[in-house]
């Protein structure tokens, strides 16, 4: 896999294909590999790029021995992510490009079109928490270090054991989901966790969605457990042109619940103009 150095740290991902550039956000304790079928399809008719954010998959904050304890503070934060997208498509040269985000990558997708909508193609969002209230109580929980740091008894091993069972519920293909988020979530540190998470729940982005100006996509599963599906209607009133693609049979993981609707509803969102 591919890196590049920036400011705050090392930037792992994956490219494939040729043609216009889309760049590819996970969410939450994931990795690039949640997109691994999407760019495969996707690369056909595009340069694709999917990315590891700081903390996860094999991303990392660059250890100096000038590190300040405000920046390590803020390494792991929404904002944050918004300034690494930003750098990843400076130093590769990528004037204008879609993002398209699962989750907590939706969130940051939003942010960047709001915070540099010169970058900005087009948005697409995926099961994405719009105000951070709309996570469940359990996430939300866990961005308060007293009460996650149960999950990490044991150096994360008390986390990878709820998850194993967890995460049967959140998708239909439960073992599968159950492997990749054991291999994802076996990378993170605690202090990704915590921060992570805890910017998450307090990210509220509806005073700002009106800035969003350039098309819209909203992707969001019926039976989704992580985020309340009424975030699809979050985002319609602050930005009433967006696309809503609502799935009865899916939940938060849409890519995987219903892989042909989803990859034929974003191929021909991606080619509209």
């Amino acid at each position: 896999m591919p890196s590049l150095v920036t400011d705050p740290g090392i930037i792992h991902y994956e490219t494939y294909g040729r043609g216009r550039p889309v760049l590819l956000l996970h969410g939450w304790l994931g990795s690039w590999e949640l997109w691994r079928d999407t760019i495969e399809v996707l690369g056909r008719e595009f340069r694709t790029y999917a990315l590891d954010f700081f903390g996860f998959g094999e991303s990392g904050i660059v250890q100096s021995d000038d590190d300040s304890e405000l920046d390590r503070s803020a390494a792991f934060t929404v904002p944050t992510y918004v300034e690494m997208v930003y750098q990843f498509m400076e130093r590769l040269g990528i004037k204008r490009a879609p993002l398209i985000g699962h989750s907590m990558g939706g969130t940051v997708s939003l942010s960047t079109a709001i915070r540099y909508p010169e970058k900005v193609v087009k948005v697409c969002v995926i099961g994405s928490p719009i105000n951070g209230n709309s996570l469940n109580l359990l996430l939300k929980l866990s961005g308060n270090p007293a009460l996650a740091s149960l999950f990490w008894i044991f150096e994360g091993k008390g986390l990878l054991l709820f998850l194993r069972g967890y995460s049967y519920l959140m998708a239909k293909d439960g073992r599968a989901m159950s492997q990749m988020m054991v291999k994802d979530v076996s990378k993170i540190s605690m202090e990704s966790f915590f921060q992570s998470i805890g910017t998450l729940r307090k990210t509220d982005l509806r005073p700002e969605l009106h800035k969003i100006q350039m098309p819209a996509l909203g992707m969001y599963g019926k039976r989704d457990i992580i985020v309340r599906p009424s975030e699809r209607e979050t985002l319609k009133r602050g930005v009433p042109h967006a696309q809503i693609e609502w799935f009865e049979d899916a939940g938060h993981f849409i890519m995987l619940d219903s892989p042909e609707r989803f990859i034929t509803t974003l191929r021909t969102w991606l080619h509209q103009r």
